[in-house]
């Protein structure tokens, strides 16, 4: 069935503020229902409640990166315990790991943490006097595009396959959801335009098109969401009018600032390094050019004599 999003023209714009700032998407994830509305629609599944676990995993600056001028950074994590319901009146508790990246990471990182709530023995619960590990959710917030273009959200699924038939087995079972995890990608920079279905109409509150002259707000129109996703809207509204939160998109930007550049810096360093070594390596090949122009020289000269002994040799009468 095609889906089709309306939009309404002729609206009036209302600023919210910029989820891509990190304390902007705390302040959007600190309201409970606006947390379930968001987290449900990107999962495709009827969120009962939400519970964040005990945290804050915020940003983790690397070792010796910023010397203490300023303050950890990195990826900015929150962790979810959520209840599902299914078909049949059932339901399952799971965890959400939930990330959010504005600059290029270290993959590694990103295992790290989803390795965290692997390991972590109070991820599991008790199912007919069973111990069952709970399955784990991950969704993930990039600024950078991964190599997939066009496509704002991706969804990684593993499938349960027959090897020998290829047929995909639509059964459940506790042991695979234990070993393996979903995943959600949303491709912040990829949201431009994109609105084929409703998730991506909710995600374009992250579209950095819609940005005014100030980095810190967007121009969105209310009425262009679906109804049950205003809350949102109203919620990114009431964080446009917050002067703490404004205070600390300020010091967000300092800090992306420093990094920037830090990294400019660095990035000129080992230029300079390259031009350093690249001038020795043609100092080197001109001293070698230099001593074989000098062998040839050489070469020439005792090429020169054994003429001029052949000559005298030539001249020479025979006894």
């Amino acid at each position: 069935m095609h889906f089709e999003i309306k939009i309404i023209k002729n609206r009036k714009n209302m600023k919210i503020a910029n989820p891509i700032y990190d304390v902007v998407f705390k302040y959007l994830m600190e309201d409970n229902t606006v947390a379930k509305l968001l987290v449900s629609s990107i999962i495709g599944e009827e969120i009962v409640s939400l519970d964040p676990k005990p945290q804050e995993h915020t940003r983790e600056k690397d070792k010796g990166e910023t010397k203490g001028k300023i303050p950890n950074l990195t990826v900015y994590r929150l962790d979810f315990s959520a209840k599902i319901k299914l078909s049949g009146g059932q339901h399952k508790v799971i965890i959400i790991e939930m990330q959010k990246a504005d600059l290029p990471t270290d993959i590694m990182r990103f295992r790290r943490y989803l390795g965290e709530q692997y390991i972590d023995s109070e991820n599991r619960i008790a199912d007919n006097e069973k111990i069952e590990a709970m399955q784990i959710y991950a969704i993930y917030f990039l600024g950078n595009e991964l190599g997939i273009y066009d496509t704002p959200v991706l969804c990684i699924s593993p499938e349960i396959k027959d090897v020998s038939t290829g047929e995909i087995i639509s059964k459940k079972s506790k042991f695979i959801d234990g070993l393996h995890h979903k995943s959600w990608i949303v491709q912040i920079s990829c949201l431009k335009a994109r609105r084929r279905n409703e998730l991506e109409q909710l995600l374009s509150v992250f579209d950095q098109s819609n940005l005014t002259s100030d980095n810190h707000i967007l121009n969105v129109c209310e009425e262009n969401f679906p109804e049950k996703y205003r809350p949102i809207i109203r919620r990114l509204k009431g964080a446009a009018s917050n002067s703490k939160v404004k205070k600390q998109m300020k010091e967000e930007d300092e800090i992306f600032k420093y990094l920037r550049d830090a990294a400019r810096i660095e990035a000129n360093k080992l230029l300079t390094e390259k031009d350093k070594a690249l001038e020795e390596k043609d100092k080197a090949l001109a001293e070698k050019d230099k001593v074989l122009a000098e062998k040839e020289k050489s070469l020439a000269e005792k090429d020169k004599e054994i003429e001029e002994l052949k000559k005298q040799l030539n001249k020479t009468p025979s006894a």
